[in-house]
């Protein structure tokens, strides 16, 4: 059995301006990796017919974020659990003298 997918969304109004309707486009997309540019074409964004403003598409982001991890393909090291030791009994104050 299939899962029923969700509506694909062709367009949408744009939150900046609210006159423009936002429509998906590919782009190129720039982010800096350190001290490197970084470009990937054919990007998904939606973009605004009337102001240009653009919105990345999330999932791609998340995406193209774990690619450029600088630990990505390294095995996830488990932190040491230090053994956890039993609290030793105080010693009982003596009581005041009177």
């Amino acid at each position: 059995m299939t899962k029923p997918q969700p509506p694909v969304v062709s367009s949408f109004p744009c939150t900046e301006c609210s006159a423009g309707i936002m429509q998906p486009r590919l782009l190129t997309y720039f982010t800096w990796l350190n001290e490197e540019l970084i470009t990937v074409p054919s990007f998904p964004a939606w973009v605004c017919d009337v102001c240009g403003r653009r919105e990345y598409d999330e999932r791609s982001i998340s995406w193209l974020d774990m690619l450029l991890d600088p630990n990505a393909g390294e095995p996830t090291r488990k932190k040491k659990i230090a053994p956890r030791t039993r609290p030793t009994a105080r010693p009982s104050r003596p009581a005041p003298e009177s």
